[in-house]
């Protein structure tokens, strides 16, 4: 099979491999779609290492991945066969572990993940263990699934702040998965769902999307600029600040604006993972003042099933989100144009087969 294997920064091949064989409890996949995630642009610049044992290469990356049951194990064929459309959710913690047990599989030691610590989906094949693998809905694309795992992650995050019906909340850094929070926040019924960030090509994307206002803190020259945030988020909810919160994007200097613009009793949500010595200052008594909950979030325990459903119900609009498709061999040029945000680029995609 042909397969893009990372090395180290900058030094990926297209490669022949022999094409892996699944094990017991696993299925081999033959990929149809990849996303191309922000993590795999931070491990293919040197931003980011590895979950292998040495955090290094040689590795094929990509998490993001639908495709076509290619091969069956022995305990896995009672539920796949042949042919099943499938996605598989990256994250494989082990089922005996306490965490696993308890619904929180995102923190469970012992986890492997593919295109992260095990080899992933920028191949023509894969292997997934079943227990971590779902079928894709017939009304879905295999390109449409490639972006469940980001759903769900995201989806975590939602359920997360806890939202009310009629509430007011901002998403900040206007990326794929932002987008599809706008699209899942509508849904469950706030009132205001405020897009806030530094590209206008982006913040439009969002209005298309459902969001009821986009607030753009950087570009003066921007119809959307807002000086003080505090005061656009005031003006749109009534002379209050924000109910709800979630940060979509690694800058801390969004995280800290959060805490400013988010009144009593509300919630923020951190999702967007800031570098490795990054560190949040909080005014401790104003926070605690008003009430508010601080909120992490971190992968996709338990929200896979409710993920695919929503992309096969139409709630979430993941064609919309799509702006740029490459075929394997030119991954690299991909991953620098989602990197660059070269023409537009909101979220790129590997067709492999």
């Amino acid at each position: 099979m042909k397969a893009q294997v990372f090395y180290e920064p900058e030094r990926m091949k297209l490669e022949q491999k022999a094409v892996p064989e699944p094990g017991e409890n696993e299925v081999l996949i033959k990929v149809k779609s990849v996303g191309i995630c922000g993590s795999d642009v931070a491990y293919y610049f040197g931003a980011s290492s590895l979950e292998t044992k040495d955090g290094k290469g040689p590795l094929v990356l990509g998490h993001e991945f639908t495709g076509e049951v290619a091969a069956v194990g022995k305990n896995a064929s009672g539920k796949f066969a042949e042919g099943d459309r499938v996605v598989a959710n990256p994250v494989q913690s082990p089922l005996d572990s306490p965490w696993t047990q308890r619904g929180l599989s995102n923190v469970a030691d012992g986890k492997r993940v593919l295109g992260v610590s095990e080899d992933g989906g920028f191949a023509e094949y894969c292997v997934s263990d079943y227990r971590w693998t779902l079928k894709l809905a017939d009304n879905v694309t295999f390109d449409q699934g490639a972006l469940t795992e980001p759903l769900a992650c995201g989806l975590y995050a939602v359920n997360n702040c806890n939202l009310e019906a009629g509430q007011t909340v901002i998403v900040f850094g206007p990326g794929p998965i932002a987008l599809m929070m706008v699209q899942v926040l509508k849904s469950r019924g706030a009132k205001n769902v405020v897009l806030v960030g530094t590209r206008d090509y982006r913040l439009k994307k969002g209005a298309e999307l459902g969001a009821t206002h986009i607030v753009n803190v950087s570009d003066k020259k921007s119809p959307h600029y807002a000086a003080d945030l505090g005061d656009r988020i005031r003006e749109i909810n009534g002379g209050e600040l924000a109910d709800r919160a979630i940060t979509a994007t690694s800058s801390l200097s969004a995280i800290q604006q959060a805490l400013k613009v988010t009144g009593p009793h509300s919630t923020l949500v951190i999702f967007g993972l800031p570098g490795d010595k990054d560190i949040l200052q909080v005014p401790i008594l104003d926070t605690i003042l008003m009430d508010k909950t601080i909120r992490f979030s971190w992968l996709a325990p338990n929200t896979w099933e409710e993920a695919v459903q929503l992309i096969s119900d139409g709630i979430v609009d993941m064609d919309a989100i799509i702006s740029h498709k490459f075929d394997l061999d030119s991954l690299a040029e991909g991953i620098t144009k989602v990197r660059n945000r070269e023409d537009s680029c909101t979220k790129g995609l590997i067709k492999v087969s």
